[in-house]
């Protein structure tokens, strides 16, 4: 048994796709998962299994059967989530962790069309694509942000964002 992290794309955001942390980390432990818990209520959840692929597609499974829709979900296996965290180019830059985004691809190949988005590079935001995941740096604000923005508009549904502050504390909290 491994830690791992599901992120779960698009869940409890609005009225649709409504998911109880208490229903999901009861999900997780029908797939075999042993130290289940819930961060926030927005689809993170942290546990030991035996497998991250096998964790994700049994949790996409349940959703889909239990709940009647569809989710994405990623899961990483606790390394690689420290991996993510220690490749972090803005870390440090990151005065306000809510303005610094990680973007986990729910696919591999995405992170190759993270070089199209567009966004004012001589100014104050960044876009790193690391091996992992994509950072981006909304120094003013996720609101105001082209880079933001653009980045939604062309990946979309091909990766599930969380804000650094999240990240950090999914890494706390996995299981080890």
């Amino acid at each position: 048994m491994e830690p791992c992290v599901a992120l779960i794309r698009g869940i409890n955001v609005g009225k649709a796709k409504r998911v109880a942390m208490a229903e999901l980390r009861q999900m997780a432990a029908g797939l075999g998962a042993e130290a289940v818990a819930t961060l926030l209520n927005s689809g993170n959840l942290v546990c030991r299994h035996r497998s991250a692929p096998l964790l994700a597609e049994g949790l996409e499974t349940a959703i889909a059967r239990d709940c009647g829709f569809s989710a994405r979900v990623l899961a990483l296996a606790g390394a690689a989530l420290d991996d993510i965290v220690a490749a972090n180019p803005y870390a440090g830059l990151a005065d306000d962790p809510a303005r610094l985004l990680v973007a986990f691809p729910l696919e591999t190949a995405a992170l190759a069309g993270c070089a199209a988005v567009e966004y004012d590079r001589a100014g104050p935001e960044r876009l790193h694509i690391g091996a992992g995941a994509a950072y981006l740096w909304c120094a003013a604000g996720l609101m105001d942000s082209p880079l933001a923005t653009d980045f939604t508009r062309r990946q979309g549904e091909r990766f599930t964002v969380r804000n650094w502050a999240t990240v950090l504390k999914l890494q706390q909290a996995l299981p080890r």
